[in-house]
């Protein structure tokens, strides 16, 4: 059950990564951009690795808690 526990959490910190890697991705396009177009696109070019790595660090966390609790 260790090993669960420390793979759970090697994958949210991974999730963790990707989420603050879309957080600076959007920031960089907001101060970079004018055009409300050109930012929305670049908004929702970021959204599906921020969706992903929420996933990734939902996924994790259970896999912690599920560790936790077989333990």
């Amino acid at each position: 059950m260790d090993l669960l526990i420390i793979l759970g959490a090697v994958i949210s910190v991974i999730g963790i990564a990707g989420i603050i890697l879309s957080i600076v991705q959007v920031r960089r396009a907001k101060r970079d951009t004018t055009d409300d177009a050109e930012l929305k696109a670049k908004i929702q070019s970021a959204m599906p690795l921020n969706l992903g790595s929420f996933l990734l660090s939902v996924l994790g966390l259970m896999c912690v808690v599920m560790g936790v609790i077989l333990a």
